[in-house]
């Protein structure tokens, strides 16, 4: 593998990937590493792109049970079928 040395780094750009990298639990050259590779659409050995998923999955479990019983009154306001639209 090869290596390669990024210079001019600007502290508050080191401290957001540090920061980062942490919240999600892994080291800040792997971090780094994720970011290039999905912003270029890196192709994988076997010549397939990288799946990239837009789920929600990193917000799991990080709402209160204020904020979930919020959003669920907002989606129960949302669903209410107007009869005389119809």
């Amino acid at each position: 593998m090869k290596q390669l040395t990024v210079r001019g780094i600007e502290d508050g750009l080191h401290k957001a990937l540090k920061h980062e990298a942490k919240r999600k639990g892994v080291s800040i050259n792997s971090y780094v590493l994720s970011l290039l590779k999905d912003t270029i659409g890196f192709i994988n050995p076997n010549g397939q792109k990288k799946q990239v998923f837009s789920d929600l999955d990193h917000l799991a479990g990080t709402w209160s049970r204020e904020e979930a019983d919020e959003f669920d009154r907002a989606l129960k306001e949302q669903r209410q079928i107007d009869g005389g639209l119809w």
